[in-house]
């Protein structure tokens, strides 16, 4: 089975940022320390030009998804931890209300062009996030959740049009592209903002054997 007809669809209409020469991806596979925490298969059956964000992975994991990305074109952000991120080549994503270790040198490859640099946040819509998106002015925000997730039981989703309001307070506070995470399969892609700079998702795409075409994206 290939990638889900609707989440390729909602990929396909999102509007990614261009940083440094290079299109950021429209389509995001999240891992998770419980849910999925070897993305590897999954990142290798992802379609060219995808991202990852690895949470919680062990440096094995991480050099081999580094691999995984180098013969994909894929994009590795890793988890809060800026200086394992450069030691494989990728970017940084920060959690919400969290710090990072090595977030300095990761800024510093950002302001040398250093292709991989991408830097990423996590945003649950709270005037808290905004700021924090204009103090550090991150390529891409994920916006969540979107819908009810299995990673976060019983937390109220956004929906529709408060993730609508909630990203538009966030590009506001700086020129950051806004991806929806939260939620996100074949049931609820039909229903992602078409101004979206993207999707991501942990189960909707980790349990799919997703052999779609670059060209379903693009």
């Amino acid at each position: 089975m290939g990638l889900p007809a609707p989440i390729a669809a909602a990929a396909r209409a999102c509007r990614p940022p261009v940083r440094r020469g290079r299109r950021l991806p429209a389509l995001w596979l999240f891992s998770d320390p419980v849910r999925l925490p070897d993305p590897r298969d999954a990142a290798a059956a992802l379609p060219r030009g995808s991202g990852v964000v690895a949470r919680g992975a062990t440096r094995n994991v991480l050099v081999g998804l580094a691999q995984v990305a180098r013969r994909r074109g894929l994009v590795v952000l890793v988890g809060g931890d800026g200086r394992a991120a450069l030691a494989v080549g990728g970017g940084l994503h920060l959690p919400d209300r969290h710090g990072a270790a090595g977030i300095l040198p990761v800024l510093a490859a950002r302001r040398g062009g250093r292709p991989g640099a991408v830097l990423t946040l996590a945003a649950h819509g709270s005037a808290r996030a905004a700021a924090r998106v204009r103090r550090l002015r991150p390529d891409v925000v994920f916006l969540s959740p979107l819908f009810p997730t299995a990673s976060h039981p019983g937390a109220p989703a956004l929906g529709p049009l408060r993730w609508l309001r909630a990203a538009a307070a966030l590009r506001r506070a700086a020129t950051a592209g806004v991806v929806a995470l939260g939620g996100i399969g074949a049931r609820t892609a039909r229903r992602v903002p078409r101004r979206a700079a993207g999707v991501a998702a942990i189960g909707g795409l980790a349990q799919q054997a997703v052999s779609a075409s670059p060209q379903c994206l693009r």
